[in-house]
């Protein structure tokens, strides 16, 4: 399957799904962590779709393209240590914060390969083998 738009992407609606996920689990979170914690969450998992779709349109540069996927798995990893704090601060349940924890390892997974495989990716010319 030929992929078109980052839309398509698995990782991608992944990410997606994750950051829908953390705006309806971070509602109830306290309203004094509405400015810390809840933006926290919210605004690295948003990164992450970001950097995901920014890094499609550079796809034909390999190194602006693994400059974005690396940073989609930074703020990957950045969002997986503000669940741990929900988590300790008791705002997530522990089956909660596995589940979602264990969807990111899954996330940071596609992102690595990708790394790894920026020529599948790519649309310029490709590296002789």
């Amino acid at each position: 399957m030929l992929i078109k738009t980052f839309r398509e992407l698995e990782v991608y609606r992944g990410a997606m799904e994750l950051t829908m996920e953390f705006f309806r689990i971070t509602k109830p979170f306290p309203s004094e962590e509405r400015y810390s914690l809840t933006d926290q969450i919210r605004r690295s998992s948003r990164s992450v779709c970001a950097n995901l779709a920014e890094a499609w349109r550079k796809r034909r540069y390999t190194a602006a393209f693994i400059s974005k996927l690396n940073d989609a798995e930074a703020e990957a990893a950045e969002t997986q240590v503000w669940l741990e704090i929900a988590h300790r601060s008791g705002y997530l349940q522990e089956s909660d914060f596995k589940r979602l924890d264990e969807a990111y390892e899954k996330v940071l997974g596609q992102l690595v390969r990708m790394v790894d495989q920026p020529h599948k990716w790519a649309i310029g010319p490709k590296p002789k083998e």
